[in-house]
C-alpha cells in the first residue's frame, strides 16, 4: 500500500523504495507477531490515504466517502484514531485540483471533505449509539483517554510531584484508596468505568491547564520519540524448529533432571544467587538472583545433542517475584532460544500461578547446550523463581536448512533500520518535496504524521500505537533515495 501511495504522489521509483523499506522493516515484522490489534489498523488508514491520494486529483464523491468508511474501520480496531478523519478532511479542502473539468468551488471542496467526515460517522456511529443505550452515556468508541492521559502525564512526571501513578495497577490501587472503594482495584472500568474515566480526564486537564508550558514540551518530546527506530529484534540467521510440540507428552525425553538433581549438578554464575529445596511445594528448586539487571544466575548442567536437530526443553515454572530470562545456550555461548518469565501482579507470591516453559530449538553442530537463568531487569531487583523438573525432548532432523542463507541476507538489509539512517532520509524527502513544491504529494504523505504529532502526544504512547508513521517515514525516505539515484544517473550520462 505504500508502495502504491508513493508511486501515485510521486514515482514509481519512490514507491518502490518506500514498498522495500515496509517489507524489511523488523519494527513492523516484530510488532506483527503481536497478537493485538496495533498492526492491523494500519491498513485501512493506508487504503483510505491511497484513495485521498486518487482523489485529490481525480475528485469523487463516493471516492472519498469510501475513504472515509476505512478511517472508522481503524476506529474499530484502536480507537486513538478516531480524530484521524478530522485531518483528512481539512487536506481535502487544500489539494484537490483546480484546472480542466475537474476545477470545483469552494462548495465543492466542503462537500468531500463532509464526505471523509460522514464515512467514517457511518461506521462509528452504531458503537456511539451502543453505548448510549447501553450506558446511558455518551461515549464515542470505548473508555481509556483518561487513563492514557494521567499515565502519559506521569511518564515524563520524574519527581513525582503530581501524584499520578505510571500504571495501570497504579491508578486503580490510587482509586480505591482515594474512593474508599476496594473494589476498584482490580479493574480500570468496572464497576464505575464512565465515572472513574471522566475523573481521569478532569484530573488530567487540571494538569495541563496548570501547567501548560511543561505539557507542550511533553508533546514535544513524545512527537519527537514517533519518529525514532524501534530498536526491535531482527530475523534470527537460524531456521526455526518446524516439528510440533504440542504431544511432546508422548515422546520418551532424552535426558530428565529432578530440582534435587539440578540443585547437585547446577551451577550458581553469581555469588550472590541463592538455591534451596522448598519445603511447602514438592520437587521444586527455588532459585533467588541476586540485584543485577541482567547478570547470569544459574545454569542446568549441559547436555549432548545431535547437530541440526529440532529439540525442546520444558519445565514448570513458578515466578514468584520479579523477571527472569531462561535461555538455551551452545557451549560456545550462542542463545539458541529464550524466552521471559515474570510475576504476574497483584497475586502474592503463594499464590502465583505454575506455568509450563517450553524452549524449542535447533541443535547447534559439534556442541553441547544448557539451560541458564538469568535477570531480565527485574522490578523489584532478586527476582526468585521456583523450578521444576526439566525435560529434554528430540523431535527430528531439522528441516528447511537452506533458509539459513536468505535470513543472513535479510538480517544485514535489517540492521540499515535505524533512528540515525531512516530519519535523515526522510527529513531530506521532505525538504525535496517542498523544494520542487510537489504540495499534493507533501500534503498526503503528511496527514497521518502530523495527526500523531498532534493528537497522539497528548496521551501516553507506545510504539505499537504509532506504527502509521514510519509507513511515511519510508515514503519520504524513497524519494530521498529515488532522487540521488536520478541525480547520480545523470551526472554519469555521457555527454553527446
Amino acid at each position: 500500500m505504500i508502495f502504491l501511495i508513493a508511486a501515485e504522489l510521486v514515482s514509481r521509483t519512490a514507491g518502490a523504495i518506500a514498498g522495500f523499506l515496509a517489507a524489511f522493516s523488523p519494527q513492523f515484522a516484530w510488532n506483527s507477531v503481536l497478537l493485538l490489534p496495533d498492526a492491523i489498523s494500519v491498513l485501512p488508514v493506508l487504503v483510505a490515504i491511497y484513495l485521498i491520494a486518487r482523489a485529490v486529483k481525480n475528485p469523487g464523491l463516493w471516492t472519498f466517502l469510501v475513504a472515509g468508511m476505512l478511517l472508522g474501520v481503524s476506529c474499530w480496531l484502536r480507537a486513538n484514531l478516531m480524530l484521524l478523519t478530522f485531518f483528512v478532511a481539512l487536506a481535502v479542502l487544500l489539494p484537490v485540483s483546480t484546472s480542466g473539468r475537474n476545477e470545483e468551488t469552494s462548495q465543492g471542496k466542503w462537500r468531500f471533505a463532509l464526505a471523509v467526515v460522514c464515512g467514517t460517522l457511518l461506521i462509528v456511529l452504531p458503537l456511539t449509539i451502543r453505548n448510549a443505550i447501553v450506558f446511558h452515556r455518551f461515549i464515542p468508541l470505548s473508555l481509556g483517554a483518561g487513563q492514557t492521559l494521567l499515565e502519559g502525564i506521569a511518564d515524563y512526571d520524574t519527581e513525582g510531584k503530581f501524584g499520578i501513578p505510571r500504571t495501570d495497577v497504579g491508578i486503580m490501587k490510587q482509586e480505591a484508596e482515594i474512593y474508599a472503594r476496594p473494589d476498584y482495584y482490580g479493574t480500570l472500568f468496572n464497576p464505575d468505568g464512565v465515572e472513574r474515566e471522566r475523573a481521569r480526564l478532569s484530573r488530567g486537564f487540571a494538569v495541563i491547564g496548570s501547567h501548560p508550558l511543561w505539557f507542550a514540551g511533553v508533546m514535544a518530546r513524545r512527537a519527537s520519540s514517533m519518529v525514532r527506530m524501534e530498536r526491535s529484534r531482527l530475523i534470527a540467521t537460524d531456521h526455526p524448529v518446524t516439528h510440533s510440540i504440542t504431544d511432546i507428552e508422548r515422546i520418551q525425553p532424552v535426558w530428565s533432571e529432578s530440582p534435587h538433581e539440578l540443585s547437585v549438578r547446577g551451577s550458581t554464575l553469581s555469588s550472590q544467587t541463592r538455591t534451596s529445596l522448598t519445603a511447602d511445594k514438592e520437587d521444586y528448586l527455588a532459585i533467588a538472583g541476586d540485584g543485577s539487571s541482567y547478570g547470569d544466575q544459574f545454569a542446568a548442567p549441559s547436555q549432548s545433542v545431535i547437530g541440526n536437530y529440532d529439540y525442546v526443553i520444558t519445565a514448570p515454572i513458578e515466578v514468584t517475584s520479579g523477571r527472569i530470562r531462561m535461555s538455551v545456550r551452545s557451549s560456545s555461548g550462542k542463545v539458541c532460544s529464550s524466552t521471559i518469565v515474570e510475576a504476574v501482579e497483584m497475586i502474592s507470591p503463594n499464590d502465583q500461578p505454575a506455568q509450563q516453559v517450553f524452549l524449542p530449538f535447533v541443535a547447534p553442530v559439534g556442541e553441547q547446550v544448557r539451560l541458564v537463568f538469568s535477570n531480565e531487569a527485574s522490578n523489584p531487583p532478586n527476582p526468585t523463581v521456583l523450578v521444576g523438573r526439566m525435560k529434554l525432548y528430540e523431535l527430528g532432523p531439522a528441516r528447511f536448512l537452506w533458509t539459513r542463507y536468505p535470513r543472513f541476507v535479510i538480517r544485514g538489509i535489517q540492521k540499515i533500520f535505524l533512528t540515525a539512517v531512516i530519519f535523515p532520509l526522510a527529513i531530506a524527502g521532505l525538504l525535496i518535496l517542498i523544494f520542487q513544491m510537489q504540495s499534493r504529494a507533501l500534503m498526503v504523505l503528511s496527514i497521518v504524521p502530523v495527526y500523531f504529532f498532534a493528537v497522539q502526544s497528548i496521551v501516553h504512547t507506545e510504539y505499537r500505537y504509532v506504527l502509521a508513521v514510519d509507513y511515511f517515514l519510508f515514503a519520504f525516505a524513497g524519494v530521498a533515495i529515488a532522487e540521488a539515484g536520478r541525480v547520480i544517473k545523470k551526472f554519469r550520462r555521457p555527454s553527446p
